[in-house]
C-alpha cells in the first residue's frame, strides 16, 4: 500500500477527520510534509518578531505560539507513530495543548529560532516516516484512548499544519496589513 492511501475509519479518532480532510484525495502526505515548509515560510517567514506576537483576538494564541504548537504536535504525533510502528501496544497518552502553549514561552523567542526548530523537527519527521516499511505504516495502536495507525498519523501531521496555515491566512495575516 502506498503512502497516498488514505487511512480508513477506525484507524483514528473521528476528531482527526478535521485534519485528514485537508489532504487532497490522491496526494502523498510525505510530499506534502516536504513542501509545507515553503508555504509556512511564505506565510510567516518575513514577519518581524513583534508582528509574530500578534493574536487576532483576545485569548487567542499569537503567531509564534501557533508555530510552537505545530512543532509540539508534530513531535508528539511522530513519537506516537514510532511507538506504534515498533508494535508498542501501550495506550499512549494525550496532551493538553492549552497547557503546552503558555508553558512554551514562544513569545519570548526570536521567530528565526522557532523557524529553525520547525525545520529541524520536519527533517526528523520525514526521516522517520521514510524509514517505515509498508507493514509498519499499517500498524495500529492506541493513543489518547482511541485507535491510531501509523498511516493516520502520517496524514494528520500535514493536515494539522494545513489547518493552521488556513487560519493564518484567514484571521492572522489580514490583521497585520
Amino acid at each position: 500500500m502506498s503512502t497516498t492511501e488514505r487511512p480508513v475509519e477506525g484507524q483514528y479518532l473521528p476528531y482527526y477527520d478535521t485534519y485528514i480532510r485537508h489532504i487532497p484525495e490522491g496526494a502523498d502526505p510525505l510530499y506534502m510534509l516536504e513542501k509545507l515548509p515553503d508555504a509556512l515560510q511564505q506565510a510567516v517567514g518575513q514577519l518581524t518578531d513583534e508582528q509574530a506576537r500578534y493574536a487576532y483576538a483576545p485569548g487567542k494564541w499569537s503567531i509564534k505560539e501557533v508555530l510552537v504548537h505545530i512543532i509540539d504536535t508534530e513531535r508528539i504525533f511522530a513519537y506516537r507513530a514510532l511507538r506504534i510502528a515498533r508494535n508498542d501496544k501501550t495506550d499512549l497518552p494525550g496532551f493538553e495543548q492549552d497547557d503546552y502553549v503558555p508553558a512554551s514561552e514562544a513569545n519570548d523567542r526570536p521567530l528565526a529560532n522557532i523557524l529553525h526548530e520547525y525545520a529541524s523537527v520536519r527533517a526528523a519527521t520525514l526521516s522517520l516516516f521514510r524509514s517505515f516499511s509498508p507493514a509498519q505504516l499499517e500498524r495500529t495502536g492506541s493513543a489518547n484512548g482511541g485507535p491510531a495507525s501509523v498511516r493516520a498519523l502520517l496524514f494528520i501531521i500535514p493536515g494539522h499544519e494545513l489547518h493552521h496555515l488556513s487560519i493564518f491566512r484567514e484571521r492572522y495575516l489580514p490583521g497585520l496589513s
